[in-house]
């Protein structure tokens, strides 16, 4: 492809420099100095910490053969074409769709957002999907799946940098899919990172409190995830696909504000809702499954039956149930699509070995994940029982949620150990003192109903020993993640292997040992 084809894509082009004859690219676009290809072009942006212009010269040396850059051409010296852009985030998805061929444009694309429930309302619009005959690919925030390959999409992860989403999807044409599901965060949105992406549904779960570290405000934080159904206007429109927009009816916080942005169709989801087009009817959960009656548009009632336990997943089947309404899926493969999904890692994951009680890992880490998980919790003990919770906060995060927890906490759970959950640079003793404060506030007593553990897999441990047959033993904030943050360093961190661990009578030692110093 020429350098000259690729500029073509792009949205912003305030400059060039060195333009003078025709260059070949022969590699991907990357960001990333030590990743670049030779025959490839860089992408140099002013992050948040690391200036990318800093690194042209160890681009080119690497084998860049054009640059595309933030800064007027006359501060940047480079022995190859460069190209200034007002938005190297946007420059980056732009050129990296455009020499994967738009791949996006060849698939039915369907976005899900939202602060909780992306990943299993991801999975079970997947699954519908491919109940339904169609052959579809997803790329969450767990996994990219294509065709019969499950790719691991990272340790601490968010959406996908832009040039791996792209080449994800270059790879699901490639394999002759027709549909992606593709989960995106507010920081994949904010980012740009799904922005050359022609979507044609827009799902949304719910927006709470979170984040607001990252976007500054609640209102920033909404409309980073307004981005997506915005992206519905303008994406390539596809012959025979409808732009639709599939809205949480019982989510005030989003419903209103995302009905007013254009759509061919807008159809909500409710648990009680009249005004919803698909709704639940009846439901009943038991603490091995949940019972639904979903009313469809056309009045039909569906039931159905998951393994998928609680309110807040209730919710998710109906909105992966409407974005099937939307695109004309049959009630027979919206039910065999939401029955098959019988686990999401890390989503009220049961973790047995052999235990006289359940013990259940969850991804909860922020303030409404964690009230629907401890609320689930709560209907699945036994009489008598009682619900043990561990969770933490992290640090470099939204440090509101932190009491916002901590009373959650005290309020649902009966017994609570608060721990490390990524405290990064942060003073993890005084991240666990917030939690701990708003947890005392609620009524409770630190060393008779709640206790700080630093160490993790000590605090997983602690629980598990004060559990009797009939209590539940929940480990929030890590779920299926696969690494912890102390200072700088990732670290090797599974919180499934550390229950395991701490149930078969042995603590797993979270690394480094977590003193908050």
């Amino acid at each position: 492809m020429k350098f000259s084809e690729l500029i073509d894509a792009l949205s912003g082009v305030v400059g060039t420099q060195g333009m003078g004859g025709e260059v070949e690219v022969r590699a991907p676009v990357a960001e990333d100095s030590r990743v670049v290809q030779p025959g490839g072009v860089f992408v140099a942006r002013q992050g948040g910490q690391v200036d990318g212009h800093a690194y042209i010269d160890t681009a080119v040396e690497a084998g860049a053969v054009a640059v595309v850059g933030e800064r007027p051409p006359g501060e940047v010296s480079s022995r190859v074409p460069y190209v200034q852009v007002r938005d190297g985030a946007l420059a980056l998805a732009e050129l990296s769709a455009a020499y994967e061929g738009f791949p996006s444009r060849r698939l039915v694309m369907i976005g899900v957002t939202g602060t909780d429930g992306k990943t299993t309302t991801a999975s079970l619009i997947h699954s519908i999907l491919t109940a339904a005959g169609l052959r579809a690919g997803m790329i969450s925030t767990i996994n990219a799946i294509v065709g019969d390959d499950e790719l691991p999409t990272g340790l601490h992860v968010t959406t996908p940098p832009a040039p791996e989403v792209q080449a994800y999807l270059a790879r699901m044409v490639k394999a002759g899919l027709t549909h992606c599901v593709l989960e995106t965060t507010s920081h994949g949105l904010a980012q740009h990172r799904v922005s050359a992406c022609d979507f044609d549904a827009a799902v949304v779960t719910n927006i709470q409190h979170e984040h607001l570290d990252f976007h500054g405000s609640w209102e920033a934080y909404r409309d980073a995830k307004a981005m997506l159904f915005r992206h519905l206007v303008s994406g390539v429109r596809k012959p025979g696909v409808p732009k639709l927009a599939v809205i949480n009816q019982d989510d005030p916080p989003s419903a209103e504000f995302l009905a007013a942005i254009p759509a061919d169709e807008h159809l909500r989801y409710s648990i009680g809702s009249q005004d919803a087009q698909v709704r639940a009817v009846k439901v009943s959960y038991r603490p091995d499954a949940t019972h639904v009656t979903i009313r469809l548009p056309d009045g039909t009632r569906l039931p159905v039956e998951s393994d998928l336990v609680g309110a807040f997943n209730v919710s998710n089947i109906l909105a992966a149930v409407t974005l099937g309404c939307g695109l004309e899926i049959r009630a027979k493969a919206l039910k065999s699509g939401v029955e098959a999904v019988r686990r999401i890692p890390g989503r009220m994951e049961r973790i047995d070995e052999g235990q006289p009680f359940l013990a259940l890992v969850d991804f909860a880490h922020t303030p409404n994940a964690l009230r629907r998980a401890l609320e689930t919790a709560r209907m699945m003990i036994r009489p008598g029982g009682r619900v043990i919770v561990v969770f933490g906060s992290a640090g470099l995060r939204d440090p509101e949620k932190r009491a916002m927890m901590g009373r959650v906490a005290g309020e649902l759970a009966d017994r609570v150990v608060i721990t490390a959950e990524d405290p990064r640079t942060e003073s993890l003793e005084e991240i666990m003192a917030a939690s701990a404060a708003a947890c005392a506030a609620s009524g409770g007593v630190e060393g008779e109903t709640f206790w700080r553990i630093p160490d993790r897999g000590e605090a997983i441990y602690y629980a598990v020993q004060l559990a009797t047959p009939d209590d539940l033993v929940i480990i929030c904030g890590k779920g299926h993640e696969q690494s912890m943050c102390f200072g700088t360093v990732e670290y090797p961190w599974d919180d499934r292997e550390a229950t395991r661990a701490a149930l078969r009578g042995a603590p797993l030692k979270t690394l480094p040992t977590a003193q908050g110093d």
